[in-house]
């Protein structure tokens, strides 16, 4: 049971993390959050690199495409795409995109992993992606029908792809790399893949001075809690439950963004968000408790 408690942790991490990104929409640019995000990451990280850099320099040279793909997918892509998207779209288009990761991910992993999955774990998918779209649509289906979509929306869907792809392809890590060697190689490689994009934006130092004094506490966070943990025991529940089961708890972020909204923006909590909270988790314990039929 530890293991789901922590998966529960890391996705209230990642939710607050949704808040923050579209908070700094506007003021912080998506390079910008970035770059800044994985380099605090790897200034933190920068004794272990050091201390462990004969065994990851030799990770690069035998496994380095591996490692390219995935710092690419998981550290560049994923959040800088999921950033430029909340530029523009709302946050209703960018939860009901980001509730197709599990699906997203039980295909690839048919499809490139072959695995095998079940009925129940189909069932449960289905029901927890209905129990999300139920939830950030209000109750009110018919909302569906005056959704309209942007430019914000496609980044959101790269986003999630780049997601569930690297959440699938890491079965493929070096097996030489501990998992927090394999997370310092990432970043490490990672970042230098943003840095180019970052510098092409031609920031001032005077604006990035600015920026770091005014947003912190934003950046501390993204370094912190959605990158060091969160990541951690992301990687963690694949290691254990595997990345289709682990997909699931994404399902979590609707429902913790519905409650961080009452404790600290004073909203509400309808029947609407109950109901949604009760079909999510219904769904996710078929995935990953229920008898197998």
């Amino acid at each position: 049971m530890k293991i789901y408690a922590l998966l529960v942790l890391c996705v209230l991490f990642w939710s607050a993390n949704f808040v923050m990104g579209r908070f700094v929409a506007g003021a912080m640019m998506p390079y910008e959050l970035a770059f800044f995000r994985w380099l605090g990451v790897f200034v933190v990280t920068l004794p272990f690199f050091l201390l462990h850099i004969k065994k990851i320099a030799l990770a690069f040279r035998t496994d380095f495409w591996i490692l390219l793909v995935l710092a690419t997918l998981g550290i560049a892509g994923f959040n800088t795409f999921l950033y430029i998207g909340l530029q523009d779209t709302t946050a209703t288009n960018a939860l009901l995109i980001n509730s197709s990761i599990p699906i997203l991910i039980l295909f690839l992993s048919v499809v490139i992993l072959k695995k095998m999955i079940t009925n129940r774990q189909i069932v449960g998918i289905l029901l927890s992606t209905f129990g999300v779209i139920f939830l950030v649509l209000k109750g009110d289906i018919h909302t569906l029908l005056t959704l309209s979509f942007n430019q914000g929306d496609f980044w959101v869907i790269v986003s999630s792809v780049c997601w569930a792809s690297y959440s699938v392809l890491i079965k493929f890590r070096p097996s030489s790399l501990s998992s927090f060697e394999f997370f310092v190689a990432i970043v490490a490689l990672g970042t230098l893949i943003l840095f180019p994009f970052y510098l092409y934006q031609g920031y001032t130092i005077q604006r990035e001075v600015f920026i770091l004094r005014q947003y912190y506490w934003v950046i501390a966070y993204v370094i912190i809690f959605a990158s060091l943990l969160s990541y951690y025991l992301w990687h963690l529940g694949i290691a254990h439950l595997g990345a289709d089961r682990t997909g699931q708890f994404t399902h979590l972020m609707p429902v913790f963004g519905s409650i961080l909204a009452y404790f600290f923006l004073g909203e509400v909590l309808e029947m609407y968000h109950l109901m949604g909270i009760v079909l999510i988790g219904f769904g996710i314990y078929l995935s990953l408790f229920a008898k197998r039929f």
